[in-house]
């Protein structure tokens, strides 16, 4: 039997899961890393811990599996997005903390950028905003001195995690990133699939020290033997929700997955169209098995599954994230309670970063169970404005909606989701989605599968919800969704 290992680096943990060339998880490990705060709104990883974190799990999988070094045919990797790490060519050592795309310290210039952002978008695809990679970039060259004496002496390095992790597990052989990492920095052209000369210069930022691009399914070279302990090709990368989208099968236009965890995270492919939304989403890079640019259009619900921790951790009203189902199905409906989660603003479609959380129509007969349902209702009404911004972008209807992550063990919510959008809700046996779109990606490159439609074939459907709410009752519920969202964006 042979392996395919992934490497599912994430925001809080790292992750190996090893899979056999059919695709079934046969081991895995995680291990959780340093979350550091050093100001308010500043976010950031020890990049050592993050690499250490990484060949951690790679030996817990290997060893916990009884999998041996020989047995293993590839490496595919997938990756927080956006994330920055600076390092020195010679030595290898970081410079400076990963900035972690949730770090805020580059607002105020992203502010001053603000007559740039037509243009920005016409050329990436992004909204400016201070999540990308850009302009923590640009931060980390005026203010770390260690920066600009290595710049100057051809000694420094940057990359997304993907491009950290290649080079130290390479042996700083590989200096690359993949197309999907690439259209997240806010630098590279993702209509002549190249760094961008204008943003470049815009953010001072030298061309010629960025990464090389790449295919997310392509031989990027291979592990050195006496870091990680043995050599194998790395041969699948891409950012996590690309991955996801990958390992979803999303692999036609108009395909949709809904990522539930923290946030909400929704991809749709678009094909070889790079739409330039009107209703407040935005487009990056799909994963790639060649040259052939593959667009997706996205967008962000700041607060999905966090809800419900803040039911669990802050109001108490329930003890588990499990109990929440239970609670909700106690009630009929919300009795015309309904809670808008915008705790740190309201992400796609709106925008809108003043609007403030809040829970309306309560009455004397409210309870916690109305609450609980309510939370959960809004997940699936956050999720819903985003398919109906991608519906009016694309211009067509939306059948039916896979999905990943943690919520979706919910049934509540599923049914939910599927009564308010109108669509059917298809749920994976596999829910490792993420790392299986990595492994996808090099299997592809390693020719265990001939064709795409070969790869859906081995994703079953485990389960499937279908909408069953009357078209009024629906209109009711979304008009005082709407209501509410107007109320949270008072000011």
């Amino acid at each position: 039997m042979k392996y395919v290992l992934v490497i599912d680096q994430g925001t809080t943990s790292s992750r190996a899961i090893l899979f056999n060339t059919n695709g079934e998880v046969v081991g895995q490990a995680q291990q959780e890393f340093k979350q550091i705060y050093p100001k308010p709104g500043w976010v950031e990883h020890d990049p050592i811990d993050i690499l250490s974190s990484v060949r951690s799990v790679i030996s817990t999988a290997l060893t916990e599996a009884r999998v041996k070094h020989s047995e293993l045919i590839g490496m595919g990797i997938t990756n927080q997005r956006e994330t920055v790490v600076m390092w020195d060519k010679q030595t290898g050592e970081p410079i400076y903390n990963a900035i972690v795309w949730q770090c805020r310290r580059t607002l105020e210039r992203c502010v001053e950028l603000e007559e740039y952002k037509d243009e920005i978008l016409v050329r990436t695809g992004l909204k400016l905003d201070s999540y990308f990679s850009a302009s923590k970039i640009e931060w980390l060259l005026k203010n770390v001195e260690k920066a600009k004496e290595l710049l100057s002496s051809h000694r420094l390095l940057v990359g997304t995690i993907d491009t950290y992790l290649m080079w130290q597990l390479s042996g700083g052989k590989i200096y690359k990133t993949d197309y999907t990492n690439a259209s997240r920095t806010m630098l590279y052209n993702i209509h002549t699939l190249s760094w961008d000369t204008y943003l470049c210069n815009l953010f001072d930022i030298p061309m010629e020290f960025l990464p090389e691009v790449c295919p997310s399914s392509y031989t990027y070279g291979t592990t050195d033997k006496e870091i990680l302990g043995f050599e194998i090709p790395i041969c699948g990368v891409a950012g996590d929700q690309q991955s996801a989208l990958f390992g979803q099968c999303c692999f036609d236009k108009g395909d949709l997955k809904v990522t539930y965890g923290t946030g909400c995270f929704l991809l749709m492919n678009t094909g070889s169209e790079a739409l330039v939304s009107k209703n407040g989403l935005i487009t990056s890079l799909g994963c790639q098995t060649d040259q052939t640019p593959s667009y997706v259009l996205e967008g962000s619900v700041f607060v999905g599954g966090a809800v419900i921790q803040w039911l669990r951790d802050e109001l108490k009203v329930i003890t588990s994230a499990s109990e929440s189902e239970d609670l909700a199905r106690s009630v009929e409906d919300t009795n015309g309670v309904y809670l808008v989660p915008a705790f740190v603003g309201l992400g796609a479609p709106y925008w809108n970063f003043e609007a403030e959380g809040l829970i309306t129509g309560i009455t004397r007969g409210t309870n916690k169970a109305h609450i609980t349902r309510a939370a959960l209702e809004a997940i699936a009404f956050e999720v819903n404005d985003v398919v109906e911004a991608m519906k009016k972008d694309l211009g067509v209807d939306i059948l039916t909606i896979e999905v990943d992550g943690g919520a979706i063990g919910n049934n509540f919510l599923m049914e939910f989701q599927a009564d308010i959008t109108n669509a059917v809700i298809a749920r994976p046996k596999n829910r490792e989605v993420t790392a299986l779109g990595a492994f996808y990606l090099a299997a592809l490159h390693l020719n265990l599968f001939e064709s795409l439609e070969e790869i859906k074939l081995k994703n079953p459907i485990e389960r499937t919800f279908i909408p069953q709410m009357e078209k009024e009752k629906r209109d009711t519920k979304l008009e005082g969704w709407k209501k509410a969202i107007r109320k949270s964006a008072l000011k």
